[in-house]
């Protein structure tokens, strides 16, 4: 298992980098938009929502989603409060209402409700993938970098020296061992890239570097366990079979439909201030 889950890494890996330098613009949005289809495919599978819901559900997002390309192609740079509010309905779902949800273990059944649950999710984060790439690649890149760096740790120091469970209501393999070892992980990951950007000296930045990396593992560990609770609520192992090895697309980008939306958020606020 551990073997394919690295071979299917390294493939998508290697894509996405080809992706994320050499696409142009609009193929970059592309590329997110059928992303975001598939994110959005699973999670009105998880969320037990019938055939005629499913195809009304999908059309719907890539409407939206088209809307948003549009604008931005149309008036490039003159967005920030359709942005904003998009990113705001993100930070509204990661910082109140699944903590909220996580803490009371809410269970929704009714799947119409979860139909907007499921576009605060995904569009922020195709929206995020299409900013951030604009501004600089290697900001996504960096961002989304950390986020596996997290990750990758948690799971090799939760393996080896997993005991006292995270949630073991909502993901019984998640472990307290493994939030420390992904801590461990994203600082090291700071680390190098303030020495490679020779920031060593400029305290306030490496502080500043380092508090926002375990704020965003915080951010990680949940995204991780909403959709763990999700999955569990639907009865499922997997969103999906897409990716061999690791389940379906939402399997791998949980962590980062918390995380790209606030940071997107934070430079854009930068920006605008």
């Amino acid at each position: 298992m551990l073997k394919q889950r690295v071979i299917t890494a390294v493939i998508l890996l290697s894509l996405f980098l080809l992706a994320l330098f050499l696409l142009p613009t609009l193929g970059w949005a592309a590329l997110v938009m059928i992303l975001v289809m598939q994110g959005s495919l699973e999670w009105a599978h998880l969320s037990k929502l019938s055939k005629k819901s499913v195809h009304a559900y999908l059309w719907l997002t890539l409407a939206v989603m088209l809307g948003i390309v549009f604008l931005d192609t149309q008036y490039p740079g003159q967005l920030e409060s359709l942005h904003m509010l998009i990113y705001g309905m993100s930070a509204l779902l990661w910082l109140i209402l699944v903590p909220l949800w996580l803490i009371a273990h809410w269970q929704v059944r009714q799947p119409l409700l979860m139909m907007p649950i499921g576009w605060m999710l995904l569009i922020p984060t195709g929206v995020a993938m299409m900013d951030l790439r604009m501004q600089n690649p290697w900001w996504l890149l960096g961002v989304m970098g950390l986020v596996w760096m997290a990750d990758i740790a948690a799971y090799f120091s939760g393996r080896k020296f997993g005991k006292h469970k995270l949630a073991p209501n909502i993901s019984p393999g998640k472990t307290w061992e493994g939030v420390f070892g992904a801590l461990l992980g994203v600082t090291v990951y700071v680390l190098l890239i303030v020495c490679t950007n020779d920031l060593f000296t400029n305290y306030a930045a490496l502080s500043g570097m380092l508090l926002a990396s375990w704020g965003w593992v915080g951010l990680a560990v949940i995204g991780d366990l909403f959709e763990s609770a999700i999955k569990r609520q639907a009865g499922v192992k997997d969103s999906g079979a897409l990716l061999p090895g690791h389940g379906g697309l939402l399997d791998r980008i949980d962590a980062l439909t918390s995380t790209l939306p606030l940071a997107a958020l934070g430079i854009l606020l930068q920006r605008v201030a």
